[in-house]
């Protein structure tokens, strides 16, 4: 995180997209520029100051490393994001996943620690899912 400031709901947004798409190793442009447009675009990234995307993703990158990283990543995530953006924020990581046209095993996995993670109702993520699959269906 940038010098003491503390995760911001919307830092806890972008680590969790930054963790979806790093979560098979392979961090594709597709990703990146999903990532980038859900900054830019969406509402509830009004103000966020863009200047922190290195540092957050230096932290993300970091907190994977170790074996129990990303249960430290979730821990902070949980404490910076409010719950009402909880299905929000697995929309992001939907919307990061499905970005470059196919899902696979490691980022299933991930999409399943999420939905652990912040409670989701099984039901609620699956039409967050299928509404992601059909944002990013092709012909």
């Amino acid at each position: 995180m940038i010098e003491d400031a503390p995760m911001t709901a919307q830092d806890a947004l972008v680590a969790l997209m930054i963790a979806m798409s790093a979560s098979d190793e392979n961090i594709r442009t597709a990703e990146l520029v999903k990532m980038s447009n859900e900054i830019n675009n969406l509402p509830v990234f009004a103000g966020y100051d863009a200047e922190r995307l290195p540092r957050m993703s230096k932290m993300v990158f970091e907190l994977l490393e170790p074996v129990d990283g990303l249960e430290a990543l979730f821990g902070l995530i949980r404490d910076a994001l409010p719950e009402n953006l909880f299905e929000t924020a697995y929309a992001l990581a939907c919307d990061v996943a499905a970005a470059d046209g196919r899902i696979a095993g490691p980022e299933n996995r991930m999409l399943e620690e999420i939905r652990e993670e912040l409670n989701i109702d099984r039901l609620h993520a699956a039409a967050i899912e299928r509404g992601a699959r059909a944002r990013h269906m092709t012909l």
